[in-house]
């Protein structure tokens, strides 16, 4: 068969523009930038990728083989600045898609500058924590704390007020105080209830109420029963949480300006520590003022952590409008490296880290203040005879107040706000009356 040499030409021409045209065509269906980059990559040497995945590292995980960690962290996309392909070509679906899944954020024009993340590994990692460690932990602390509490009262039992109840009655905490405590106490116990509910209620309430139902019906309920019920009531104390958290705020600025300067330490607490309280021996009632060691330390632990469990709550209340731990890891780091052990935390977050870091350590310091909250209720209640009047009327008997608070009643005495009674002067005994002798006759001389 004759081919016209019109048609040789045709032919030449063609083949030419396709090995001229073919590098910068075909790596747009990336046959030819793989096999290029096969050849020049090699296995472990990104140089010529600016520091991108190679095709080797694609099919090593294809083959479920183990890839260096820093495989596809580079800052480049494969493609020279002046030529939007490149010898190498563009960034691929794949580089995009992975950049993506590791938390990367990419430039948008909207407001909404979280929207820049489109995945993030780390929620997994998050939720993992919450419904594992977390949710375990805190179950295992608070259930320490009530056994530990057992085992003291029944080794120590009730602290007894020593010298039994007197007649006299002196006023501990005005109603104004009192109105404090009790409005930081009740608002934290609903916080509590509410919180430890949304914490524990997948993993443990549910299946509670389910059993709970089937004891009730005869071992039956219909599916979904525990899951219902509890969607119903969670909801309400979601509410509850969220408008009750303002009360105890507000009551822990009012219990701080009230309190702050009696509950300064001094030394007369590191002596009251050293004896232990007096709380593990029957005899040993160490000097205190209005508030001893435990009682400031317990204030001190209020304040500190309710604050913080504020601010978190604050940035949970209000999402991604507060962000506050990569400011705190910046001081951290600082102050780290100036003591010579650097910390090196973290301090670029995105959006979603910051809620998810709020959320740990709001789950974290709550955990906390419950358990000393229980030890606080404790020991005001039925852990001490006569200490709960303190805060049920205002007033405290008056051997409680001196053996546990001696130098607030002397105070007290000494400002004229306490009369003590006068102390009975045991009267004289009776002189028994002399005995009465019979009269006696006489001697009369004989005569």
């Amino acid at each position: 068969m004759r081919i016209s040499l019109g048609k040789k030409l045709a032919a030449a021409l063609s083949f030419a523009v396709m090995l001229g045209f073919g590098g910068a065509l075909l790596p747009s269906i990336g046959v030819p930038a793989a096999i290029a980059q096969s050849e020049t990559a090699g296995s472990t040497d990104r140089s010529a990728t600016g520091g991108v995945q190679t095709l080797d590292d694609i099919l090593k995980r294809q083959r479920g083989e183990d890839v260096p960690a820093d495989a596809g962290t580079g800052s480049s996309d494969g493609a020279a600045a002046s030529d939007q392909l490149g010898t190498l070509g563009g960034a691929s679906d794949s580089e995009l898609w992975r950049k993506a899944r590791q938390g990367d954020t990419f430039s948008v024009s909207i407001p909404d500058k979280k929207s820049a993340t489109l995945m993030q590994d780390e929620g997994a990692e998050w939720l993992a924590a919450r419904n594992g460690p977390m949710t375990q932990y805190a179950l295992y602390a608070m259930a320490g704390i009530v056994l530990l509490l057992a085992l003291f009262m029944l080794l120590r039992g009730r602290i007894r007020i020593q010298e039994g109840w007197s007649t006299v009655k002196i006023e501990r905490f005005t109603f104004i105080e009192r109105f404090g405590h009790w409005l930081l106490a009740g608002s934290f116990l609903i916080l509590a209830v509410t919180g430890f509910a949304l914490l524990f209620g997948r993993e443990y309430l549910v299946p509670a109420i389910d059993w709970v139902g089937m004891k009730m019906n005869g071992g039956e309920v219909a599916p979904g029963y525990g899951k219902q019920i509890y969607a119903s009531s969670i909801g309400i104390g979601k509410w509850l949480h969220n408008n009750i958290a303002w009360a105890f705020v507000v009551s822990l600025v009012l219990i701080f300006f009230m309190w702050v300067l009696r509950n300064i330490p001094t030394w007369t607490d590191v002596k009251w520590f050293a004896q232990g309280g007096g709380l593990f021996s029957k005899n040993s009632h160490p000097h205190a003022r209005k508030f001893n060691g435990g009682q400031k330390l317990i204030f001190w632990s209020v304040i500190i952590f309710g604050a913080s469990l504020s601010a978190s709550g604050l940035s949970l209340l209000a999402p991604y409008e507060y962000p506050m731990f990569a400011p705190t890891f910046e001081k951290l780091n600082a102050a780290s490296e100036a003591i010579g052990y650097p910390l090196g935390l973290a301090t670029t977050l995105t959006p979603f880290q910051e809620m998810q870091y709020s959320h740990m350590w709001h789950t974290i310091i709550a955990t906390v203040l419950t358990i000393i909250i229980i030890a606080h209720i404790y020991i005001g209640s039925i852990g001490m005879q006569g200490a709960f009047g303190a805060m049920g009327s205002g007033k405290v008997d008056l051997n409680w107040a001196k053996e546990h608070h001696d130098l607030w009643v002397e105070k007290m005495v000494k400002d004229g706000k306490v009369t003590l009674p006068a102390a009975k002067v045991p009267a004289e005994p009776k002189k028994a009356p002399m005995p009465m002798k019979a009269p006696t006759k006489p001697n009369v001389p004989a005569e």
